[in-house]
């Protein structure tokens, strides 16, 4: 580990009956970005909004730079910025008023601010609009528009909240090549999503958080390595003694027989594959999934539906 950005201990927080955080600890090293998972409903908000500096825990602490973070910390709490997946802008003021505002917020003014502000439209492509209202804009256009409000004070450590929801394709690469490119610069970022392939892709070490408790927090390729890769195979018939033969191959975790059609699982199955295609003989076809982050996810918070 290197040096801790954030360090959560023991957080907790209660709604009469109802606990949204049970004892959660983690530590965010400076400038990583750091992947926050989890179902809805599992705590992510409650914990944003306690390392924001905007909800106090029942018990535990959130430090930051080495000193707890309260309510009260008005000076560290200028360290953080949210992008909220509700956005966080204003309709009926354009781009650059949506930025001089939060920038003023922030006490930031005269050509500190107003030069900031040219900057952060040129890097999220709204230059061109800066002076059109953000009513007229489209969804990726208004997510862009909230990355840079949350920029607009240049914090240590950015929280975002389902940022690419709702956008466009072309918004959504923009957004990421944003996020990489500020990260690349220092910025600690925590990166929380649904879209599990953004997490997958962006994010090399992730924490994945349910029913108000860390469940798991590891660098990706260490969750990946945890699942198998499985093989698929759909052959003219299955011989109980190849079946046999497949089930005794080291390295085999599992293995699923239904009809034409045999399942194995393996966490080495690119060193085993090739035993087990003499053991079956002809396959009409064959194909491998390997371990993906939303497996994981699945396998680790369950696959019912949370509301």
């Amino acid at each position: 580990m290197g040096e801790s950005i954030l360090s959560l201990r023991g957080l907790t927080k209660s709604y009469g009956r109802t606990t949204a955080l049970a004892g959660l600890s983690l530590d965010v090293e400076r400038g990583e970005l750091f992947g926050l998972l989890g179902p809805n409903g599992a705590g992510k908000t409650t914990l944003l909004s306690m390392i924001a500096g905007l909800l106090a825990p029942t018990t535990g602490e959130v430090r930051l730079h080495g000193a707890v973070l309260t309510i009260a910390s008005r000076e560290a709490r200028r360290q953080i910025g949210l992008a909220t997946q509700d956005l966080a802008i204003y309709p009926e003021l354009t781009a650059r008023e949506n930025l001089e505002f939060f920038g003023h917020l922030y006490g930031l003014g005269g050509n500190l601010l107003k030069n900031r502000v040219q900057m952060l439209l040129d890097s999220v492509a709204l230059a061109d609009r800066a002076n059109h209202r953000t009513s007229t804009f489209s969804g990726g256009m208004k997510r862009r528009l909230n990355l840079a409000a949350a920029l607009v004070h240049e914090p240590s450590v950015l929280l975002l909240d389902e940022p690419t929801t709702g956008v466009d394709p072309q918004s959504r690469r923009h957004i990421f090549e944003q996020v990489r490119a500020r990260n690349a610069a220092g910025l600690t970022v925590i990166y929380t999503s649904h879209y599990m392939e953004e997490v997958q892709e962006l994010c090399p070490r992730i924490a994945i958080v349910d029913h108000g408790a860390l469940v798991a927090c590891d660098r990706l390729a260490a969750l990946l390595a945890r699942h198998p890769t499985v093989a698929t195979f759909r052959l003219d018939a299955v011989s109980d003694t190849a079946v046999s033969l497949v089930r005794g191959t080291p390295g085999v975790d599992a293995v699923h027989l239904d009809g034409p059609t045999l399942r194995v699982e393996s966490k080495t199955m690119p060193q085993i594959l090739p035993a087990l295609l003499r053991h079956l003989g002809e396959v009409q076809s064959l194909s491998v999934q390997d371990p993906s982050l939303e497996r994981v996810f699945l396998t680790l918070t369950g696959h019912a539906l949370r509301d």
